[in-house]
């Protein structure tokens, strides 16, 4: 494998350190820190919400960013493979640890379907379909396919965004104190791990269109599946699910910010031995 160690950069901050360091910032900032300032009723749900956030890393908008950092597009489908498999075996135990730790029970069963409807049976469909179109028409007419479906894609993910908000509508124009202390946990989690994922494929000698892709993945979360996930185990109006969309709510101009940041230091990453030319790697 060509880029193994940005792929080894990518799953230790994907799965040993993202969904523990934003417990620990849940647990630290809501359980400690806010607590004075916010429900008590609500503290465990937020910290929930928070872990549920994290414990899943993002496989769809992380495209949108690599491209905007000129990341190498075979890295970033690899990086996103690798994370969805393992996605389907870790979600559901890391998510139950880190909730147990907090003292949170939850129901097992909930949890596994939530990883079966969203994670397991998409992908399924996907390859199905994808079987089917290629031995009924090649790879042009998947291809066609695919091009049909990027527009209906986006429109999906609009109008999940603003069901989203809907739902939290009067939550978030109410509360904005709330809102605003959930976001700096989540605002520190995003810059710990994208950093800490940028500088280790530097250190690692990874090139800049593998590291930036990797950092950014490191940052981003699957929300989709944190908000159904908080729903389905605490309800519509927890502050589980209010947090997960806290998380919705700033992810977009955050990881732009974190765009505009790996794009602006290229020219100091590449100070160092690896260099990406033309979407290659050369070492």
């Amino acid at each position: 494998m060509e880029h193994w160690r940005g792929i080894g950069v990518t799953l230790f901050v994907n799965w040993a350190v993202k969904p523990f360091s934003m417990a620990a910032l849940g647990w630290l900032f809501i359980g400690v820190l806010f607590k004075p300032y916010l429900p008590a009723e609500q503290i465990n749900s937020y910290i929930a919400g928070l872990i549920l956030l994290a414990a899943a890393p993002c496989t769809a908008m992380v495209f949108v960013w690599s491209n905007l950092s000129d990341g190498e597009p075979h890295f970033t489908l690899s990086q996103v493979a690798l994370n969805d498999v393992i996605m389907v075996f870790a979600f559901a135990p890391i998510v139950a640890l880190l909730l147990g730790l907090s003292a949170i029970i939850v129901p097992w069963e909930t949890l596994l379907l939530s990883v079966v409807l969203y994670i397991v049976v998409p992908v399924i469909m996907a390859q199905l379909i994808r079987r089917y179109v290629i031995s009924a028409g090649g790879t042009q007419r998947l291809q066609a396919l695919l091009g049909k479906l990027q527009p209906l894609s986006l429109i999906a993910l609009l109008s999940t965004l603003v069901l989203l908000f809907g739902f939290q509508g009067d939550q978030i124009i109410e509360q904005p104190l709330i809102i605003a202390l959930l976001a700096v946990p989540i605002l520190i989690q995003v810059y710990f791990n994208s950093g800490l994922a940028y500088l280790l494929n530097r250190a690692a000698g990874e090139a800049h269109c593998v590291a930036a892709p990797s950092a950014l993945s490191g940052a981003s979360n699957f929300f989709e599946l944190a908000v159904a996930a908080a729903i389905s185990l605490f309800g519509f109006s927890s502050g589980a699910a209010l947090a997960t969309v806290v998380g919705v709510l700033i992810e977009v101009p955050v990881m732009l910010s974190v765009v505009r940041f790996v794009n602006a230091t290229r020219d100091w990453y590449e100070s160092g031995k690896a260099v990406c030319r033309n979407r290659n790697v050369v070492t």
